[in-house]
């Protein structure tokens, strides 16, 4: 089985949710590899406690080439545009940015009834 290497940016109340949830797929392939968040949270504790690094902006991009997927849980356009440009300048043609809309899909398929908190308006990509 192939692993998912997977960030998470945005660690509030929507990230931490479902960083609870991808932490429980790791039989499943998926590994989370690193978070983003400036605050401290109930989600940045939960990375602590699982020895997962919680990096800026810029040391993520510097590590993306071995992450699969980027989970931008913000909200923010401006944070989706700065991942996005900060990408492409890194030449970085691997990391895929999956929005709030994947998140919501994949959360469907794992989560067995539960919602996913809804606090951001959609940003689309």
């Amino acid at each position: 089985m192939s692993k998912q290497s997977i960030a998470i940016v945005g660690l509030g109340r929507v990230g931490t949710v479902f960083l609870e949830k991808l932490l429980e797929q790791s039989a499943k392939g998926v590994s989370i590899v690193a978070v983003a968040e400036k605050g401290d949270t109930a989600g940045t504790k939960l990375a602590k406690a699982h020895g997962i690094e919680n990096l800026d902006i810029d040391q993520l991009i510097a590590q993306s080439a071995g992450i699969d997927i980027l989970f931008d849980l913000t909200g923010s356009a401006a944070v989706r545009k700065e991942l996005r440009e900060k990408l492409m300048t890194s030449a970085n043609r691997n990391t895929v940015i999956a929005t709030e809309s994947v998140a919501l899909l994949i959360w469907a398929l794992i989560s067995e009834g539960h919602q996913l908190p809804e606090v951001h308006a959609r940003t689309g990509y």
